[in-house]
């Protein structure tokens, strides 16, 4: 179907405009409305996980924010493949707007920032990712009508708190300013989300469907916030195993310069109530008199021992 957005002066602009839709006389059995209400609870504890969390304090790895973007470049791919082959299905075409929201393309070059021109054969879907890519393959196969819950799912939180993401990544992980590396979170095709977002909820209201097939919709899109979460800690547990930078022996390193709170011991990541650095407190202690003197009485002592031993 045509995209219902409009570009000004016959398509000489590369940004598309659309008129607001206005969303005041929207019902309780709407399915805007439904999904909204009908997922709150998953959407608040999507938003709890401790990687969505950790995100959005800014403490997120590189390598863990490139393993985000290769499970998001898989969801895609599988949701607009299904979305490309029901784009004529009456049950899910009004909500097809590949110019403005597909993703696939902009992943990739996200991958392409971050692990060159060879990404494709340097990357592989997770476990977790598995189990969410076979579901939209069997959604939109089986239960093309199920496949709205997934693409509002996604799309609308791109929309949303995704760009509030974006933000934060570029500027924890020190991305460049043009833009690499979070294309996935810029709908150049979109000038104003807020009105976009108006369109789409009111594509989904229009939908014919039944009561069943809308509660159906909202039971699966409670699905797909299960699937992301559990994306999500799968991204944690291979988080925490990154750690900091180690000795040989397996410890992190502190060469005592700099910044105390840089220190992997330093009290917030141990959890501990005493903001003390190990070699800093060694090294305060050792300057202490009379631990000089005890450390002198040992040194001779193990002296003495030693050409004991030797005789």
């Amino acid at each position: 179907m045509p995209s219902a957005l409009e570009s000004p002066e016959g398509g000489e602009e590369d940004v598309l405009h659309y008129e607001e839709i206005e969303d005041d006389a929207v019902s309780p059995m709407d399915l805007s409305e439904l999904l909204k209400e009908g997922t709150k609870e998953s959407h608040d504890c999507a938003e709890n996980t401790q990687f969505v969390k950790d995100f959005l304090k800014g403490r997120i790895k590189k390598e863990l924010f490139k393993l985000a973007t290769v499970a998001l470049y898989f969801t895609y791919s599988a949701l607009e493949e299904e979305m490309d082959r029901n784009k004529d299905n009456p049950l899910f075409a009004p909500l097809y707007f590949p110019v403005e929201l597909h993703r696939r393309e902009a992943l990739a070059k996200d991958l392409n920032y971050f692990y060159g021109e060879d990404w494709k054969e340097k990357i592989q879907c997770s476990e977790a990712t598995l189990q969410y890519v076979d579901r939209i393959h069997h959604v939109g196969q089986h239960e093309p009508e199920l496949l709205v819950a997934h693409a509002y799912t996604r799309y609308m939180g791109d929309l949303s708190g995704g760009q509030v993401l974006k933000k934060v990544a570029q500027r924890a992980l020190k991305l460049p300013s043009t833009e690499e590396g979070i294309q996935f979170y810029v709908f150049d095709n979109i000038s104003n989300a807020q009105q976009f977002k108006q369109l789409y909820r009111a594509r989904m209201n229009a939908l014919d469907l039944d009561k069943n097939t809308k509660e159906r919709i909202v039971e699966e899109a409670n699905k797909a916030f299960r699937f992301n979460m559990q994306v999500f800690d799968e991204l944690d547990k291979i988080g925490r195993s990154l750690g900091e930078e180690t000795q040989d022996g397996g410890f992190p390193v502190h060469d005592g310069k700099g910044d105390i709170r840089k220190c992997p011991y330093y009290a917030d990541k141990l959890g501990t109530a005493s903001p003390s650095c190990p070699f800093h407190a060694a090294v305060g202690l050792a300057r202490q008199p009379l631990v000089q003197l005890v450390l002198a009485a040992c040194m001779a002592v193990a002296a003495g021992a030693a050409a004991w031993y030797i005789l």
